[in-house]
Formats: C-alpha cells, sequence, structure tokens
C-alpha cells in the first residue's frame, strides 16, 4: 500500500466513468454542430435579406415597401383631410361672399331701379304725347338709353342669383295658352315697330313648371328673335309630344353658322354686331335660358339655317289638367289698344315720382287714377263708394308696410273681387308664391311699356 492507499487501484475501472465522459462529449459536438449549423443558416438569411436576394427577397420587399407606403398614405390622408377642411372652410366663406354679393345688388339694384322707373314712366307718357319730331326723337332716344340700362341692371342681377344657387323653382301645373297669349301680346307691339308680324298657336295644354322662369325664357328668345330678324315673321307655339310639350319660338332672321349653336348659350358670346337691331347688349341672354333650364330641368334645343331662321324650343312636362278645355283668350278677346280707358285705378307707392309717374302715364291712356303713398292715406269709404277696378301696389312701402299688407286691408274693404297688381323688384320665390296664393298679380321691376300693357289688358278684360 502506497502512501496515499492508491497502490491496489491501479489497472482497475472506476464504476460509472466511462459514460458519462462519452455523453458529454457527442453532446458537446452536438451543441457545436447545431450552433454552427444556425449560424451559418443565419448567415445566409442576413445576407439574402441584405442583398435582396434568394426566393424570399420579392415577399420581403414587397412586405418592406408595403411598410412604407401605409405609412406615407397615412401621411397624405392626413394632409389631404386637412386640405379638404380648409377647403371646405373656403367654400363656405365663398358661398357667404356670393350670398352677401347676391343680396348687395338685389338691394342696390332696387334703389337703382326705383328713379329709373319713375324716369321711364315719364319717357313713356311725353311718347304718347303729339310732340314736334325733333323733341319726339330726342323722347325716344332718352327711353332707349333708360332701356338699356334697366336691362343691363335687370341682367346684371340675374347672373348674380343664378350663378350663387340661390333661385329656387316653383313648380305648379300651368296652362301654356295664358302664359303664351300674354308674351304674345307683350312683344306684338315691339315685332310691329320692327317691321315683323308675330304670330301666336294658342294651345290648352297643362304644363309642370315654375311660370315667371320659363316666361324669362321665352322672353329672351322672343326678344333674340326679333333683334336677329330684319324681315317676315316671328312664331310662337307649342307642339305636344310623348314626353312633353315641346314649346317653340320661330324666326326668319340671319340664322347661326352650325359651328356656333353651341357657343351662344356662354356668358358674353352674341352673333357678330351688323346682324343685330337695337342695343348690343351684353351677350348674356341665352346663358341666362341655359341657366334657368337647366334650374327647371328642361331640354333646350336649337336649330337653325344661315340666311333663312331658327328655331329654339324648349321641352315641359305635362302637368295636371285643373280646368276644362277653352276656347283661346286670343279668340275670345279682341286686342284693345288703350286697356285701362274709362277704368278707374288705384295706385299706392312711398315713392311720389313712382305715383307722378303712373298717374301720368295711366290718365293719358284714358284712366281715372288716384294714388297715395301708403293704405294711411287711402279714405275707406270714399274708396267704397267708387270702388276702383285695379289696385296697382308697389311691394315696399314705409313704416315696414308692404304691399301684400295693403292690398288684404283694400280687399277687406271693398271684396275678394278685387283685382290687384303687385309691382317690385323683389324676385324671390316665397313673395312670389304669396302673391299667387292671394290670388294677386306680379310684375317684376323694371316695367316696360308693352308689358304693362299686356298686364293691365289681361287683366281688365
Amino acid at each position: 500500500m502506497t502512501k496515499f492507499g492508491w497502490e491496489n487501484t491501479a489497472g482497475m475501472e472506476i464504476e460509472g466513468m466511462d459514460r458519462p465522459l462519452n455523453n458529454d462529449v457527442k453532446e458537446l459536438e452536438a451543441l457545436r454542430y447545431d450552433n454552427a449549423k444556425l449560424k451559418k443558416i443565419n448567415r445566409t438569411l442576413v445576407q439574402r435579406i441584405e442583398n435582396g436576394l434568394g426566393n424570399y427577397s420579392g415577399a420581403y420587399g414587397s412586405f418592406e415597401s408595403a411598410v412604407i407606403l401605409t405609412e406615407k398614405v397615412k401621411e397624405r390622408t392626413l394632409q389631404l383631410q386637412q386640405a379638404l377642411n380648409e377647403l371646405e372652410k373656403a367654400k363656405g366663406k365663398a358661398e357667404h361672399a356670393n350670398l352677401t354679393k347676391t343680396k348687395f345688388l338685389a338691394a342696390v339694384s332696387h334703389d337703382l331701379l326705383q328713379p329709373m322707373s319713375a324716369a321711364r314712366l315719364f319717357t313713356t307718357a311725353l311718347q304718347e304725347l303729339d310732340l314736334p319730331p325733333e323733341a319726339m326723337k330726342l323722347v325716344n332716344s332718352l327711353n332707349y338709353s333708360m332701356e338699356d340700362v334697366e336691362s343691363l341692371v335687370s341682367t346684371l342681377v340675374d347672373i348674380c342669383k343664378l350663378d350663387a344657387g340661390v333661385v329656387k323653382p316653383d313648380i305648379t301645373s300651368v296652362n301654356i295658352n295664358t302664359l303664351l297669349q300674354y308674351l304674345a301680346d307683350e312683344f306684338r307691339q315691339q315685332a310691329n315697330l320692327a317691321g315683323l308680324r308675330l304670330r301666336f298657336v294658342p294651345s290648352n295644354a297643362m304644363i309642370a313648371t315654375d311660370c315667371q322662369l320659363l316666361a324669362r325664357i321665352l322672353r329672351n328668345l322672343l326678344s333674340n328673335a326679333i333683334r336677329y330678324t330684319d324681315q317676315g315673321d316671328i312664331l310662337l307655339g307649342c307642339r305636344r309630344h310623348q314626353e312633353g310639350l315641346m314649346i317653340q319660338v320661330w324666326d326668319t332672321g340671319v340664322g347661326i353658322p352650325q359651328d356656333k349653336l353651341t357657343e351662344i348659350f356662354l356668358e358674353f358670346k352674341r352673333l357678330p354686331n351688323e346682324h343685330s337691331r337695337g342695343a348690343k347688349g351684353l351677350g348674356l341672354g341665352l346663358s341666362i335660358v341655359d341657366k334657368i333650364s337647366r334650374i327647371l330641368g328642361n331640354q333646350i334645343y336649337v336649330r337653325s339655317t344661315l340666311g333663312k331662321g331658327s328655331v329654339f324650343s324648349i321641352l315641359v312636362p305635362y302637368g295636371q289638367q285643373t280646368e276644362p278645355h277653352t276656347k283661346s283668350l286670343a279668340t275670345q278677346q279682341p286686342e284693345l289698344t288703350n286697356p285701362v280707358a274709362q277704368k278707374r285705378i288705384l295706385v299706392i307707392d312711398n315713392e311720389t315720382s313712382i305715383c307722378a309717374g303712373m298717374e301720368t302715364l295711366l290718365s293719358g291712356w284714358g284712366a281715372t287714377v288716384q294714388t297715395a303713398i301708403g293704405i294711411h292715406e287711402v279714405d275707406a269709404s270714399q274708396l267704397q263708394a267708387t270702388p276702383p277696378d285695379l289696385v296697382i301696389v308697389d311691394y315696399h312701402l314705409d313704416n315696414d308696410e308692404t304691399g301684400i299688407d295693403a292690398a288684404i286691408q283694400l280687399r277687406e274693404w271693398l271684396g275678394a273681387s278685387l283685382r290687384v297688381l303687385m309691382i317690385t323688384a323683389n324676385r324671390t320665390q316665397d313673395l312670389k308664391r304669396q302673391v299667387r296664393e292671394l290670388g294677386f298679380h306680379l310684375l317684376n321691376k323694371p316695367i316696360k311699356l308693352h308689358k304693362l300693357k299686356s298686364m293691365l289688358r289681361f287683366l281688365l278684360n
């Protein structure tokens, strides 16, 4: 036995030592191999990702691009939303400015039209007198100038209102014969002065439309027909179609080139001046026709041949039949040169110049005229003793009084059958609807002689 007592162990196996040693080595080698394999795989993946190579490079690139694109979309969406908010604010400001401009122009136009209307009444009264040729020439020139100013002011106001979107149609069932007869009477004298013959074909059709807006379209078409026709006829009539009533204005005028048929409806577009009669205007008449027809939802058609004439048509849907078919009013009643002869007319207007001008004009036509600047100046007992055949009243009166209030008071005194003609520069739909519901009639300023005569003939006969 050695010092440590191990001698007897030489060459002997120690139990349990051989197997653990071999297993640890194998497991360690296996771990080293797996680690090296994972490193190799990791290097390969990293290299593929960095270099964009391999089978997965397209998918990863798309994924990476999608992530970047998503971020950009979020950023652009936020910017777009901010821009839309700014645009909405700017739109609101623009709409408010348009409405403010429209109200301002309407107010200014009313203030302008009041003295111009008075002046026109006086010039019209002068035209009715037997004046020397030189004096009559001056009066006619003055009257034409006043007409041009009135036309320009009313046209500009109409364009502003149409562009601002404040004009809304008031659709009702309308007897087209009443409207066409009124327009024929209104423009017949104007056509005669131009050496033309205006013919009117009656119809008993009922249409669904805004009567005043449709009348504005037809007035512009008739005015253009007279302006661009040197000789021949103007025809106002209509044809029945399955889709609706086709209202037409025919002329034998200079015609329109085919390549200009669409341009004539643009603003400030008109035929060369040498082809037109009278004032050249702004070239807005057919633009207004186009804008109003869009508001009404009606289609405008035009056919023309150079040197032979044109035909403008508007297709209007049929309305409900509210009254039995009758003969045309145009065939029932003869046209009167003096529709107010021997009639009693009460005129109420807060402008003394308007009252004086209307009295001068109507008296010259043979009427007995009484004027007042408000209902407070009217003697009820005297009025009941000699009731008027017609009341002509301005809508805007003093002391917050309106022509509606005055007319209602007069009907309480004289009965519901009293004829009332409301004259105003106010073109709102609410007023138009109120006047119609009360059974009154409406005439918008500026008042033209042929329009006033036509309305008086319609009301008094």
